[in-house]
C-alpha cells in the first residue's frame, strides 16, 4: 500500500492530477447550480436539488484537498481550488441577490473582498513574493458554504434570519481573513525591503 501511494505522487508542476479532476468537476456543475437556483425562483432559489447539488460541491472540495495532501500539492491546484471555490460562492450568492433571497450588499462586500486579495495575491506572486493561503480562509469558505446551504435548504424558506444571520458571519469572517491577507502582504513587503 505504501509503495503505491509513493507511485501516486505528483510532483509540482504536475496538472492531470486526481485533486484537480475534482476540482474541475466543482466548476464544471457551477452552472448547474445556478440554474436550479433560477429555476426554483417561486421559492427564492430553495429547493432540494439545489440543496443536494450544494452538499455535493461541498464534499467535492473537501476531497480534493485530502487527495492533494495525500499524492501531493501542484501549483496548478492552489491556483485551481481556490478559483473553484469563489465561481461557486460567489456565483451561488449572486444568484440568489437575482431572485431575491440575499441582500445584494453582504454579497457585494464577499465579492469585493475575494476579487482584491485575489487581485493582491496575483500582484505580490508577479513580484516574487508569496502569500501563503491562511487557515482563516478554509474555514471562511466553509463558513460561506454554509451560508448558502442555510439560504437553499427548503425547511427554512419562509424563515428569513437563519439565512441572514449565517450570511452576515460568512461577510464578517470573509473580511476579517481578507485583512490577515493584507497584513501578511504588508509583512512581506516591508521583510523584502529590509533585505535588500
Amino acid at each position: 500500500m505504501s509503495d503505491l501511494r509513493t507511485a501516486m505522487r505528483f510532483n509540482a508542476s504536475a496538472r492531470l492530477t486526481p485533486a484537480n479532476a475534482l476540482t474541475l468537476a466543482r466548476i464544471v456543475l457551477a452552472p448547474v447550480l445556478f440554474l436550479l437556483i433560477f429555476e426554483a425562483e417561486d421559492t427564492r432559489g430553495a429547493s432540494w436539488p439545489v440543496f443536494t447539488l450544494g452538499v455535493l460541491l461541498a464534499l467535492t472540495d473537501h476531497y480534493d484537498g485530502q487527495l492533494a495532501r495525500r499524492h501531493g500539492t501542484t501549483r496548478s491546484g492552489a491556483f485551481l481550488d481556490p478559483l473553484a471555490d469563489k465561481v461557486v460562492v460567489i456565483g451561488a450568492m449572486v444568484c440568489l441577490v437575482m431572485v431575491d433571497r440575499y441582500w445584494w450588499v453582504p454579497v457585494a462586500l464577499i465579492t469585493a473582498r475575494e476579487v482584491a486579495i485575489t487581485a493582491m495575491r496575483a500582484h505580490y506572486a508577479r513580484s516574487g513574493m508569496a502569500i501563503p493561503a491562511r487557515t482563516s480562509a478554509k474555514y471562511k469558505t466553509l463558513i460561506q458554504g454554509i451560508a448558502l446551504l442555510v439560504a437553499v435548504i427548503p425547511l427554512l424558506e419562509h424563515t428569513e434570519m437563519p439565512a441572514v444571520v449565517a450570511l452576515w458571519i460568512a461577510v464578517g469572517l470573509t473580511l476579517w481573513s481578507g485583512w490577515q491577507y493584507v497584513r501578511d502582504g504588508s509583512n512581506a513587503t516591508t521583510t523584502s525591503g529590509s533585505l535588500h
